[in-house]
């Protein structure tokens, strides 16, 4: 069938349509459409979704919601959809709470024909769209805010880090913008956990979908139950941009996406929203294998005209550590007491105090009874006798706030090393002499990595490959590949009492013999502690536990504990070392232990480039060697 006459075909069953005028005012308008070349514009493509597909010619929606589309192919077809759309909205179906009238359904679509096409009201009449327009009243929207909060690694789905835009309404400051609604993209998981929870986020088990909430409830979320710094982005966007932004979100409440944490994820998304709200940024047009919500924001604050404003919104956990540094071990031991209870406020050795002082111990006392009936670390829940008791104390006190200033941290996560890193680099094994290396890593950072934009303590690495080529047995292994890598280390104090831990999945080459290396699958885990020395440097120590598997083993699988304990120290702004021991003890399959002792440095050169050199003394299955390389590391 000819594609001009699919649009007419729906418009003639479709039900409750008069026929007579309209069919020839909407071959009219779809000739026109033709004309124009409509469905091969970008902004047509952006409304619907489409991308070209991979290994094939034609384009696809990554829409997978049958009833986002009026024609049957309209996932793969932008012309079909297109002629399908114009026919519906010669529909005459009141619009109710239960039905949305075309016109309305799609509302985004429907105003961009109307103004392409100049489409006459008088012979397509144009529906109020009551829903739309008391939600559109409601938000009053004068600005968009771009909002990253931080990474989280104790959750897989924002280990990276997640994004949200916030609706700031006209009536609204900066006292009041919590008030905001904000739009986010997520995961419907039903709460799923685990190995499920993994292999559904990774291979798109889960639908996605847009909802709008109170600001203050993400906020609460991110800020004070999982603590993680908020950074805001203030867009630069006009009335009819922000218009269209909402018209589009409007229309997408009905429609859900295959979710994928790697690339179809929250900040992909919110990213092709934005594109229909200004034409022409293309802000998902390099975002193809992995999406990083860091990365999208880059490509949100590379556009200056895009960007107006940044905003920094530090976490409460790091407001806490701010009081901490302003006291004596004494003071801090006083707010202990206070927020559990076991010192009044009446008692003495507070009111022998200096006045501010006592205002800085009793509103860490009360910061710190809010942290832990937020994080629920206590066994029971106190009654609110004891905050009262505290905030009366304090009220008494004619001193000004002492909450510390946090200043914005130098860098922003947009302004960090580039995600992706390659790495050249020449170095020396005994007993098997010198080598070159090669080493890819598609995401995303690592303890020696420049911290500025990233959450200090963390590692997240995934599929870093390593290969080598040994100058005198000419010839390329690959020596590691890590599946996943990552590090969480929480420096504990007085009133903060994380743990610090790591997983490991890896193929690695170890030694078998003076000159024999053979690879290995390597699982490993281990959790423990992490403090901070000298005010700055992060010490750790963990217990670790290991599965390594070989045909080379007395057993196939062999079985290994031990510690693993380190520090990482910046000798100056550029500089960064990491001295650590590694060793397993062997239960099963294995008899001789193994151990590492190494001390890594990396030199940044550039925002984009560094130097790192690694020396180290192993035991590998009773074979002692030791190595070192130098590597020339460049981000992108």
């Amino acid at each position: 069938m000819p594609r001009h006459l699919v649009g007419c075909l729906i418009f003639l069953i479709m039900p409750s349509i008069s026929h007579g005028d309209d069919a020839f005012y909407l071959q009219e308008l779809q000739q026109l459409a033709q004309e124009k070349n409509l469905a091969e514009r970008s902004e047509w493509s952006a409304l619907l979704h489409y991308r070209p597909r991979i290994f094939s010619s034609g384009v696809k929606s990554l829409v997978d919601a049958q009833s986002f589309f009026n024609a049957p192919d309209g996932k793969h077809d932008p012309t079909e959809e297109l002629e399908a759309t114009l026919a519906s909205f010669f529909s005459s179906v009141d619009e109710s709470n239960a039905d949305k009238h075309p016109q309305c359904l799609f509302i985004a679509r429907y105003h961009w024909l109307k103004r392409e096409l100049a489409i006459d009201t008088q012979r397509l009449a144009e529906r109020p769209c009551t829903g739309f327009q008391a939600w559109f009243k409601g938000l009053n929207a004068q600005q968009l805010t771009l909002v990253f909060p931080s990474a989280y690694l104790n959750n897989p789905a924002s280990m990276f880090g997640h994004t949200l835009l916030r609706v700031d309404a006209k009536d609204q400051d900066e006292n009041t913008r919590l008030l905001a609604y904000a739009l986010n993209f997520a995961a419907m998981t039903d709460q799923e956990r685990g190995i499920v929870f993994g292999y559904k986020g990774l291979f798109g088990g889960y639908e996605g979908r847009f909802s709008i909430a109170p600001y203050y409830v993400k906020v609460k979320e991110y800020s004070e139950i999982e603590n993680r710094d908020i950074w805001e982005y203030r867009l630069n966007l006009a009335p009819e941009e922000i218009e269209r932004f909402l018209m589009h979100a409007w229309e997408m409440q009905q429609a859900y996406f295959d979710y994928y944490f790697l690339d179809e994820n929250c900040s992909y998304h919110l990213l092709s929203l934005l594109e229909v709200a200004r034409p022409g940024l293309n802000l998902t047009e390099n975002l193809r294998w992995w999406v990083i919500p860091a990365d999208t924001i880059r490509n949100v604050t590379k556009d200056h005209k895009l960007l107006q404003e940044v905003r920094f919104r530090p976490a409460r956990n790091m407001i806490l550590r701010q009081r901490l540094r302003a006291m004596t071990e004494t003071q801090q031991d006083m707010a202990k007491r206070l927020a559990e209870g076991t010192l009044k406020p009446q008692a003495a050795s507070l009111q022998r105090l200096d006045p501010v002082v006592q205002a800085r111990v009793l509103e860490l006392a009360l910061d710190y009874t809010a942290y832990q009936q937020i994080s629920a670390s206590r066994k029971e829940n106190r009654s609110g006798d004891d905050s009262f008791s505290l905030l009366k104390a304090r009220s008494q006190l004619k001193v000004s706030d002492q909450t510390p200033h946090i200043p914005q941290p130098e860098v922003r996560p947009d302004q960090g090393h580039r995600s992706a890193r390659i790495g050249i680099g020449y170095g020396y094994e005994t007993p098997l002499g010198a080598f070159a290396q090669f080493q890819l890593r598609p995401a995303y950072h690592d303890l020696l990595d420049p911290e500025g934009g990233y959450t200090r303590g963390a590692q997240i690495e995934f599929l870093k490959a390593s290969l080598r080529y040994y100058r005198d047995r000419k010839k390329l292994d690959l020596q590691q590949l890590d599946f996943i890598d990552v590090v969480s280390l929480s420096p504990r104090n007085r009133l903060l009492k994380p743990y610090s831990w790591q997983a490991n999945a890896s193929l690695v080459r170890k030694h078998f013999g003076s000159e024999d290396k053979a690879l290995i699958g390597d699982l490993s885990t281990g959790i423990g502690l992490s403090y901070e020395l000298f005010g700055k440097a992060l010490s750790y120590a963990l217990a670790k536990g290991s599965v390594q598997l070989s045909s080379r083993f007395d057993d196939p699988v062999a079985t290994g504990i031990g510690p693993r304990i380190g520090v990482v120290d910046d000798i100056t702004n550029w500089w960064r070392v990491h001295l650590f021991v590694d060793a397993q003890y062997f239960i099963i399959g294995a008899s001789k232990p193994s151990y590492e002792l190494g001390l890594s440095q990396q030199i940044n050169l550039a925002e984009q480039s560094a130097l790192r050199l690694k020396v180290s003394r192993k035991r590998e299955f009773g074979n002692a060697f030791t190595s070192g390389d130098l590597s020339l590391y460049l981000y992108f």
